[in-house]
């Protein structure tokens, strides 16, 4: 059974609160806010097991009634909210989840825990009517909201809500979790840590990810040989990335990170510290042939080209138009 040692970082969220439980302080409504894949949903868990754990420690022990029945998923005074629509959770969805039952007692422990994920994408009408329930919530109710930003949180929700943010994970701790717990190869681990950006649920999914490879090497084809390629063939290039259905976000960071090599490689000519130190033959080649200002331009057109694919712009033209700059400088 996972425990808050089991987590890897987020030291400030894991002392709160285990320290909460520890002196009996728990709050009634808790937002863990972090980007998809950050490891907010494994913290929310863990918590609600322990706040339910027989044993009444700073841990679930794994071994009670109690953490049995939430290993398994079955627990009845642990309630993940659920909701019919894939992209809001509206005012039925809160009633039918908590309004309506949270008055009723918990059947065997001392606290009712409600698992909110995706909290951010409930309505404003949502949001008020849960805001109802914990301004007077019952003495055993515990709330544990989990979104991914909090701007689209009513201020009312979140001044009754103890804030946590989750913060990008150490390069350090990161590499000790892929290699010593997953047994992830150091020159993967590398890549993935590179990419995580301090996720670790990203860089969990990206060191066994096979069409990340298949996404890593169609990028790096393309970038060490588009300075010698027709437009017809940067065309095609672009047909392809758009028929393998490789998820773009994916291939654009890794053009980052090349370029963020190209640049790091430029200014110091040191190899140990880039992330493609396999291919620094074609990074010196682009280094030698691209000045400090033509970087700049290719690394502020990967972030255009994400804004507008985010915007729903064409593909093909915001892609197209990020290949000429990069061909261009």
């Amino acid at each position: 059974m996972a425990k808050f040692a089991d987590v890897v970082g987020q030291d400030h969220i894991k002392t709160q609160l285990q320290g909460a439980i520890e002196n009996n302080k728990v709050s009634h409504a808790y937002l863990i806010c972090g980007e998809n894949r950050s490891g907010k949903e494994f913290i929310a868990k863990i918590f609600a097991e322990t706040l339910l754990c027989e044993q009444k420690g700073t841990e679930p022990c794994g071994e009670c009634h109690s953490c049995k029945q939430a290993e398994t998923q079955n627990h009845p005074d642990i309630i993940f909210v659920t909701h019919e629509k894939p992209n809001v959770i509206g005012v039925d969805d809160v009633r039918d989840g908590i309004n309506n039952t949270v008055m009723i007692k918990p059947y065997n422990s001392p606290y009712k825990v409600y698992i909110v994920e995706e909290a951010d994408k409930m309505t404003p009408q949502a949001q008020n009517a849960l805001l109802k329930t914990i301004e007077e919530p019952p003495a055993y109710a515990v709330f544990i909201l989990l979104c991914s930003s909090t701007e689209v949180m009513l201020p009312t929700i979140l001044s009754r809500c103890v804030v946590l943010n989750m913060k990008p994970v150490k390069d350090n701790e990161m590499r000790d979790y892929l290699m010593k717990q997953l047994g992830v190869p150091d020159y993967r681990a590398e890549i993935c840590i590179a990419f995580a950006r301090g996720n670790v649920g990203r860089a969990k999914a990206l060191a066994s990810s096979e069409d990340f490879d298949k996404i890593r090497k169609e990028a790096l084809s393309l970038l060490k040989n588009i300075y010698d390629m027709e437009m017809a063939e940067v065309m095609e290039a672009l047909k392809r990335i758009k028929d393998y259905g490789f998820n773009i976000d994916d291939y654009l960071d890794i053009m980052g990170v090349w370029y963020r090599d190209v640049l790091l490689f430029k200014a110091t000519h040191d190899v140990n510290h880039l992330i493609f130190k396999d291919e620094i033959q074609y990074i010196n080649k682009v280094a030698s042939r691209t000045d400090y200002e033509g970087i700049e331009e290719v690394t502020k057109a990967l972030q255009t080209a994400k804004m507008r694919l985010r915007s729903n712009v064409s593909f093909e033209l915001t892609m197209e138009l990020l290949l000429l700059t990069i061909k261009e400088n």
